[in-house]
């Protein structure tokens, strides 16, 4: 059982009080916090953060898992609004209002995605800064480069203290004005003790800018050792050109991490904003009239018209009409699929040429494509196993970043060739800004939303960023018969007395005890005998053995159905019945044993249609190098017939709802990492107990609730999709992995002037952030292209 959590009343996180940084008694009441730094200022001043929290909207908050629950920080006050934001690297991290996450820095977003345009405010600001910017950054990029090409001074033309104090004054408000979130961010860093990007940028800008400063005022100040042809270099087109590349990188990384969630604006715009409802008109009926309301209007029970062309409002049941309705959308198919009284409907799909009358089931957040957007935006902000090799490496990496630029400092300092100080000074920011421990953090998170993303549009929806990762290691499958290799919608087939027992009697009085039954062979029974016309008899009392069948009473007399060991466990003998049903098992029929008043009265089969796709979706799967393994509880004969229809091998019959998860325990303890595919409620607890569960769409809430996969179709072809989704999107993380660490550990080196010796390569810091800003980047646009990804 995981510990009570609480919350740090300073910063607002939630923590485990075994694991907090320190702990201080008031008033009689224990408080715990993340940090020595939350403990200090809480002991300093205990009521201001016990105060209530003022009417408007709190600063900031460190909310940890899905808390919503604001806190105040040090941070600047959120816009005024209850729209929530998070950090993409850390989904703990929730606030009201835009702003930055004060463990990486990064611009939060909002945790739900919309339909509306409204301009991200952090794009809009970061935009017009790296203008601005840009303006005031050219005159002093220019005057650097004439100093390369004329000489000093524009070929002697100015005087060299002049073009310092020129450049002094565009230089400080790019890097004090454009470049001031930077610094707001170094400094939450400090503050919150989670150095990341921030802190290096900050301090390798700052660093250029006030050595640069000191040199244009106070030239005198400085050794011979920050000299060059007899004068003090200034890096005031380092720290400019630095703070507009940041500006740049984060323009565009806002740009590509918006495109991530273009798989929920898509799902939502399927949505349509009206519904045609028809009007009742009393006790007699419609009187046919019909007006357009707005979505949000419509409840369970309305009837809606939908006309040629036009989307499904909501999720619902014909009741007239007939047409073809495109569903590609939300189960990935292509095919239309004929819908006609009776049939199912769901929001969001597109009418053919036909017009279909339907009545309102799920409205709102209930219909399919609600639920569909809320666990996608679930799944994003999961976190994949392999990210805590990314954790550990930036734990650490910001810390070791800083003591490779001081390193390099005092090797250039004592090696270095003149003038050595300020070519120290130039390594070591480059070592600052060259670093980049976002293209660490963004390699699994961009993946796994494009990703999942990518899956909803396919009929494919990842409960969690684990489930999608496991799935690429399983070896094993294990498939339940009925509803997920089946359509799950068994019918009457064969209806066989013994002597001296009439066929309308014996379904008669079965139809009567199963009538109370839920299960599917009982409705096949149940309907079968309506279909027939056979009288409708009542129960006058009912048992339900699970698993095995029923008991029940019926016009006083005892009636038994259920299977053959249910049968004999109530003293009745069926041997005359159990080679008529060993033959009709042998053509994949389910028997249905039936005794009255104590003596076998007969049999009836149900078969259970295999789906059209079975059979290509099961070949796929083996073609992955998957085994299949086949559960039913119907008997080994008519198992093994559905079985050599589908070509399995590895067949388990006659297993009771709760030895499925048995059997998925014995293929564990085998070493297999299995993923369990089926649609009922006594399928959940197999399917909580696989590495990955999958669940059909068309079954019941309790199994997908139970599952990391849920497919919307209900067809087998969603694992294939499933697998290559799941290795396509490992593969990704993988390659983001590999260039942020390579880019890393070769960029760091050469920064600090490895190459130095041999080549006489040394990094202007310039080009140290561009190349920073690239890396970043990188990595979100090869996430991107797993939005094109062919499943």
């Amino acid at each position: 059982m995981e510990p009570a959590k609480v919350k740090d009343v300073v910063c607002g996180m939630t923590i485990d009080p075994a694991k907090a940084a320190g702990s201080s008694e008031y008033k009689g009441r224990q408080y715990y916090f993340c940090s020595k730094g939350c403990k200090t200022k809480f002991d300093a001043d205990p009521e201001k953060y016990l105060a209530p929290p003022a009417a408007a909207a709190p600063a900031h908050s460190h909310a940890g898992h899905g808390s919503q629950q604001a806190a105040r920080t040090e941070a600047a006050p959120a816009p005024a609004g209850n729209v929530e934001y998070t950090c993409p690297m850390h989904p703990e991290i929730v606030q009201i209002g835009p702003g930055s996450c004060p463990i990486c820095g990064m611009a939060l977003e909002p945790r739900t995605v919309s339909l509306e345009d409204a301009p991200n405010p952090e794009l809009v600001d970061m935009t017009r800064r790296f203008w601005i910017a840009a303006a005031l950054t050219l005159p002093v990029f220019v005057l650097a480069m004439s100093d390369m090409l004329l000489g000093p001074g524009l070929g002697g033309r100015l005087d060299l203290r002049t073009v310092n104090l020129i450049a002094l004054v565009l230089t400080t408000p790019v890097v004090w004005w454009a470049g001031w979130p930077f610094f707001e961010r170094m400094w939450a860093s400090i503050v919150n003790r989670s150095p990341n990007m921030f802190t290096l940028i900050g301090m390798g800008v700052g660093a250029a800018y006030f050595y640069s400063a000191a040199a244009a005022l106070t030239p005198e100040i400085f050794p011979d050792g920050f000299r060059m042809h007899g004068a003090v270099e200034t890096y005031f087109d380092t720290a400019a050109v630095i703070t507009v590349l940041v500006l740049l990188g984060q323009v565009l990384e806002l740009r590509a991490r918006n495109q991530t969630s273009s798989a929920i604006r898509n799902l939502l715009g399927l949505a349509p904003k009206t519904a045609r409802i028809i009007i009742p008109a009393g006790p007699a009926g419609r009187d046919g009239a019909e007006h357009d309301i707005p979505l949000s209007d419509v409840h369970v029970g309305d009837l809606l018209r939908v006309r040629p062309g036009e989307k499904v409002p909501v999720d619902g049941v014909v009741t007239e009409g007939s047409s073809a309705v495109d569903e590609s959308m939300v189960t990935g198919e292509p095919m239309p699929v004929t819908k006609r009284a009776g049939d199912r409907v769901t929001g969001g799909t597109i009418n053919g040429t036909g017009s279909l009358v339907f009545r309102a089931e799920r409205v709102g957040a209930q219909t399919l494509l609600a639920q569909i957007v809320q666990m996608v935006a679930e799944a994003q902000r999961s976190r994949a196993p392999i990210q805590r090799l990314a954790d550990l490496v930036a734990a650490w990496f910001v810390p070791a970043v800083i003591v490779v630029a001081i390193l390099s400092f005092i090797g250039w300092t004592i090696w270095g060739p003149d003038p050595r100080l300020a070519l120290a000074t130039v390594s070591a920011v480059a070592v600052l800004i060259i670093a980049c421990p976002c293209a660490l953090g963004l390699a699994t998170p961009m993946a796994i939303m494009v990703g999942t993303g990518r899956g909803a549009t396919a009929g494919v929806l990842i409960r969690n960023a684990e489930a999608l990762e496991r799935m690429e290691k399983v070896d094993t499958l294990v498939v339940d018969k009925t509803g997920t290799i089946t359509e799950g919608k068994p019918s009457l087939v064969t209806v066989r007395p013994v002597r001296g027992v009439d066929e309308d009697t014996l379904l008669n009085l079965a139809a009567a005890a199963e009538r109370s039954s839920e299960h599917p062979l009982a409705a096949a029974i149940v309907k079968g005998a309506e279909e027939r016309g056979v009288a409708r008899a009542t129960a006058d009392h009912f048992d339900s053995v699970t698993g095995k069948g029923i008991t029940a009473t019926v016009a006083g007399r005892a009636v038994i159905v259920g299977t053959e060991s249910l049968l004999r466990e109530n003293g009745v003998d069926v041997a005359l019945l159990a080679s008529q049903a060993d033959a009709l098992r042998e053509v994949g029929q389910t028997i249905v044993f039936v005794a009255i008043d104590g003596q076998p009265a007969g049999l009836l089969g149900v078969a259970d249609r295999i789906k059209p796709s079975t059979a290509e979706a099961l070949r796929t799967l083996q073609a992955q190098g998957l085994s299949i393994v086949m559960l039913t509880g119907d008997s080994k004969v008519t198992a093994e017939a559905v079985a050599k229809t589908l070509g399995l091998e590895d067949v388990r019959a006659e297993v009771l709802p709760a030895q499925k998860r048995d059997v998925v325990r014995e293929l564990q303890r085998q070493g297999r990492v299995v993923a369990m595919a089926g649609d009922g409620i006594n399928d959940a607890p197999a399917l909580a107990e696989a590495t990955v569960g999958i669940a059909m769409g068309t079954g019941t809430d309790v199994a997908m609730q139970s599952a990391g996969i849920t497919l919307v179709q209900g067809d087998l072809r969603g694992i294939a999709r499933a697998r290559r989704l799941s290795r396509a999107t490992m593969k990704n993380i993988r390659q983001n992995l590999f260039l942020a660490f390579v880019y890393n550990m070769v960029g760091v080196p050469v920064a600090a002037g490895v190459l130095y010796p041999f080549t006489g390569t040394l990094i202007s810091p310039i080009w140290a952030s561009a190349a920073m800003t690239f890396s970043s980047v990188s990595v979100i646009l090869n996430a991107l292209r797993l939005r094109r990804l062919q499943l």
